[in-house]
């Protein structure tokens, strides 16, 4: 079925293949998992999680994410929400028995000037970053704007997930960071149109546009503490899928490396034994092997030093991520070097591996942009300590950490260069 779904050219139709896989995953209780028993969720710790999230994503990474998702829709009404908030949205759907409800969360933004997601949190007027916006109007929020990449927000039917957390801008004045806030949208809310993206990889994990044209959305939706902090939502959210899409490099890692080492095992090249007991091919799946036994590691140290400090992680989160997905293009190409130019060829899936592989560094933040951020920003902190992970100590994530190496938008005297209205989004998550 994943190769299926992969290969379907509607991105629509394919993301519909994966529902009675995703009804299945409900009645064992996964898509939730992440979410506090007393809520309703599976009550997993993180390292629980992460262990769990490595076996569904070395079948398929974009079916992970696709669980992942929920989590980052909903953890931060955990974090931030009043709480009846909790009960009414994490209650609702870990309540569900119909397998097919679906959390989406929107953060991501085409490119504009000086705005685009990656560029969030620059220090610039304006509303640099995120420009789709949230007015109130008396105890309703009106939301206007385009959001592009979001993951899950559609639906089974483009009609819309049955919750959607996303980031607005509350406060139309201020740019950057300022002003940020979070609100969760109800499938059903009149004035949105989804519009599904064709992706080259993760093809079961459902990626779209959203048009937001006066949609009325109850006050009561936003998320209390995010108000004005929607900014510490987005890396406080990316800190806790760091080692997630950490452990998805290492699946789809280990998925290429078992099948260029059963290749190894059996191939002989026209020699007189495989290929597995010659030096070269030896040396260099024992290399990828010692990779991915490392990030695996990392990923469950993130992991647990989440657990250990409040779901507070976001320099932690960002090495991890960065560190296990720029180690999974090394390793999926070494193991095509020791398969050959068969690993061209289509039934080997090895490029199935490498399309994941190159998508893995640019998405769920991308590690130039917003993950590397993150580390800058926190590292030149006067007050860091550079052995605070080693000693288990936590480590503060402040708004005086963000936008760090931003470029600032203009000043108000200065014009400004209209946006090409060709040009393409970010691939951004």
């Amino acid at each position: 079925m994943s190769d299926q779904i992969d290969a379907e050219p509607d991105p629509l139709k394919g993301f519909q293949l994966a529902k009675p896989a995703y009804a299945e995953a409900c009645r064992r209780g996964i898509p939730f998992s992440m979410l506090p028993a007393e809520y309703g969720g599976g009550g997993l710790s993180n390292v629980d999680f992460v262990i769990a999230a490595e076996e569904i994503q070395a079948v398929d990474p974009g079916f992970g994410t696709t669980v992942l998702v929920n989590g980052l829709g909903l953890m931060p009404v955990w974090y931030y929400g009043t709480e009846e908030q909790k009960k009414r949205f994490i209650g609702s759907a870990t309540a569900d028995e119909s397998g097919e409800f679906l959390v989406g969360y929107a953060a991501s933004e085409p490119p504009g000037t000086p705005g685009g997601t990656a560029n969030f949190d620059a220090p610039a007027i304006d509303g640099a970053g995120m420009h789709v916006t949230a007015r109130l109007d008396g105890d309703e929020y009106v939301i206007n704007g385009r959001k592009y990449w979001p993951c899950n927000v559609g639906g089974w039917d483009n009609k819309g997930a049955n919750l959607n957390l996303v980031v607005v801008r509350t406060g139309s004045e201020s740019g950057g960071t300022a002003g940020l806030s979070a609100i969760m949208v109800e499938r059903g809310t009149p004035g949105i149109t989804y519009r599904s993206i064709s992706t080259s990889a993760q093809r079961s994990a459902p990626n779209c546009e959203i048009v937001f044209e006066d949609a009325r959305v109850p006050a009561s939706n936003l998320i209390e503490g995010t108000k004005g902090n929607g900014d510490l939502v987005i890396n406080r959210n990316f800190a806790w899928s760091g080692p997630v899409a950490g452990i998805g490099a290492v699946a789809v890692a280990r998925s290429a490396y078992e099948d260029a080492l059963r290749w190894a095992k059996t191939y002989t090249g026209g020699g007189p034994k495989p290929i597995i007991h010659y030096q070269y091919p030896g040396y260099v799946l024992g290399d990828v092997a010692t990779k991915i036994e490392a990030a695996r590691y990392f990923c469950w140290k993130s992991a647990h030093y989440l657990d250990q400090h409040g779901y507070h992680g976001e320099m932690l989160g960002a090495m991890c991520k960065v560190h296990c997905t720029e180690m999974l293009f090394d390793c999926v190409y070494k193991c095509m070097q020791v398969v050959g130019v068969n690993s061209v060829d289509k039934k080997q899936r090895f490029d199935r591996y490498l399309r994941e592989a190159a998508l893995l560094p640019l998405y769920d933040a991308g590690n130039f942009g917003m993950q590397r951020r993150r580390v800058h920003g926190v590292m030149v902190d006067e007050g860091f300590n550079p052995r605070a992970f080693m000693d288990d100590e936590p480590v503060d994530f402040t708004k005086d950490m963000e936008g760090i190496d931003t470029i600032p938008g203009p000043k108000t005297d200065e014009p400004t260069i209209p946006s090409p209205q060709t040009a393409e989004p970010f691939a951004v998550r």
